[in-house]
């Protein structure tokens, strides 16, 4: 039997370290993506845009309170043929300027108007700072996505490596005797079965490269691995009411239904003021300059004549508008109202509820995979044991070649399977910040911080 190349540790180590391409003078580190993705991505950029309208929006609402003026000017000629009077005809030419100005000195509607505008802003900005949060966590997403498709595509190329070495030498051993068919056709089916698997896991490591590709702007990606040796940070505070306090104060989708319902009150309010007079205070100012020419019978002969002068008027006032009945339009109005700002508050208890049982199910989630990142790094450690004592026993006799394949097998897939789970406690560290409220770009460098330079 030919004993197959040995398969060092070392040299398992180096295969299944995190995603090797990475580690190029072109890799890309998750800041750099990040930073891409804020000049790139088409949801973040929207709640900027948005962010803008609400301001200007508010500055609408806020010429409310603001006076309001207005220039008119005209210019008329009247022409008049009346023969059976004294005058026998008369031909006027007039030009007028006039100046209108209002200020409102008290209407609840426009009041309520401008703070619903206020929050309308706040809401916004909330909106924003969800969707800067929401574009961390889909980079770093995207980004470890792309690092554990390439962890297993090497995990699987190496069983590949050690599948056909396990083929070769079953061909060999049933040439020479020392083996059956069966040996070689169950080597030939595993070799089969790995090759399926490198399809699979080479067409997913291009997808989830496009996605990421997709989401910064960029292309021919290749992200940096994690550091060696891996050290993740732990959590911070410990204690899941502690993130839950958090979240209940600074979770943006309880921010955005608390500022929902808050406007639904304003707008009752707004109703209710339909009740209430309108008070404004009004200025005009004007000039009109007339001339007038025409022909004036005099006995039976005919005189001319022309006059001309300008003439001023100036006004100032207070107008006060009092509504009496309009249909029972008001109080059905104050209804509608009522019943959507109870919505709005169920809306808002929804959401505190969500948020509370999400950031929970999120801390406890990073907990498991903590506790699974120890317990994968004691197999890997045990892993490289097992294959160490079985290729000691292959040399002496006592093991066949399959087993040495098993283990080296056991030993990639346990590899693999710990980075994905450092991979998972990273990005669940920061969804778990993010459904805190607490998550910000600053995040993304201590993120930054565990890959490899």
């Amino acid at each position: 039997m030919t004993p197959p190349r040995r398969f060092t540790l070392h040299r398992t180590a180096a295969l299944l370290a995190l995603g090797l391409a990475g580690l190029s003078a072109q890799a890309q580190s998750l800041q750099e993506l990040y930073d891409a993705a804020r000049g790139y991505d088409a949801t973040y950029l929207g709640a900027q845009a948005a962010a803008s309208a609400a301001q200007y929006r508010a500055d609408q609402a806020n010429a409310l309170w603001l006076p309001t003026v207005g220039l008119s000017a005209g210019a008329s000629r009247t022409e008049a043929d009346t023969p059976y009077a004294s005058t026998r005809s008369t031909n006027t030419n007039a030009t007028n300027v006039a100046l209108q100005a209002q200020q409102n000195l008290f209407n609840r509607a426009n009041s309520v108007s401008i703070e619903q505008a206020k929050r309308g802003v706040e809401l916004a900005q909330t909106q924003l700072r969800a969707a800067e949060q929401d574009l961390v966590v889909r980079v770093a997403q995207a980004y470890f996505d792309v690092l554990a498709a390439q962890d297993t595509l090497t995990t699987v190329q190496a069983n590949k490596k050690a599948n056909a070495e396990q083929l070769a030498s079953a061909k060999r051993n049933f040439e020479v005797g020392t083996a059956t068919i069966t040996d070689t056709r169950e080597a030939q089916a595993r070799y089969d079965l790995v090759l399926a698997q490198e399809v699979a896991a080479d067409n997913d490591l291009r997808v989830k490269r496009l996605a990421l590709e997709q989401l910064v702007g960029k292309t021919g990606l290749e992200p940096r691995p994690l550091a060696q040796p891996v050290a993740l940070p732990p959590l911070q505070p410990a204690e899941v009411n502690a993130w839950v306090g958090e979240a209940e104060t600074r979770n943006t989708t309880i921010e955005q239904a608390r500022l929902g319902l808050e406007v639904a009150k304003l707008e009752t309010a707004k109703a209710q003021a339909g009740h209430l007079p309108t008070v404004a205070l009004t200025g005009s100012y004007g000039k009109t300059h007339v001339n007038v020419s025409g022909d004036q019978a005099t006995q039976l002969g005919l005189v001319g004549y022309s006059a001309s002068g300008t003439g001023t008027n100036a006004a100032i006032g207070v107008s006060v508008t009092v509504p009496l009945f309009a249909g029972f339009a008001v109080q059905n109005r104050v209804k509608e109202t009522l019943s959507l700002e109870d919505k709005a508050r169920n809306d808002y208890e929804a959401s505190r509820r969500g948020v509370t049982q999400g950031t929970r199910s999120a801390f406890f989630g990073v907990q498991a995979g903590q506790a699974q990142v120890k317990a994968l790094e004691a197999a890997e450690s045990s892993s490289k044991l097992a294959l160490e004592a079985t290729q000691l026993g292959y040399k002496v006799g006592v093991r066949v070649n399959l087993d040495v394949l098993n283990a080296q097998t056991q030993l990639f897939q346990t590899q693999r399977d710990l980075a994905k789970a450092r991979y998972d406690v990273i990005v669940g560290g920061l969804k778990l910040r993010q459904a805190a409220g607490t998550l910000q770009p600053a995040d993304v460098a201590n993120v930054n911080a565990l890959l490899a330079k």
